[in-house]
């Protein structure tokens, strides 16, 4: 695990923590205040690679609709 990762789940636990809603609404105003519309997002090639797989898959007719998707979850976890 990169240092990054080590850092985004220390913090993530320490949030979790939290239970006052007034600090954690300030938390969230200063994130909000921190994100930028203009901020360039750097993908993983892992990610590029799954983005060109979906391209791939709708260029080629592999989807399945929403309403598909969640009736064959149910007839799945009836099976279950």
């Amino acid at each position: 695990m990169t240092q990054i990762d080590l850092i985004r789940n220390g913090i993530i636990d320490r949030l979790l923590a939290i239970s006052d809603k007034d600090y954690l609404l300030e938390l969230l105003h200063l994130l909000d205040s921190n994100t930028s519309q203009n901020q360039k997002i750097e993908l993983t090639e892992e990610q590029k690679l799954m983005l060109k797989m979906s391209e791939d898959d709708i260029q080629n007719g592999r989807l399945i609709s929403q309403i598909d998707l969640d009736k064959s979850d149910l007839e799945w976890l009836k099976g279950k």
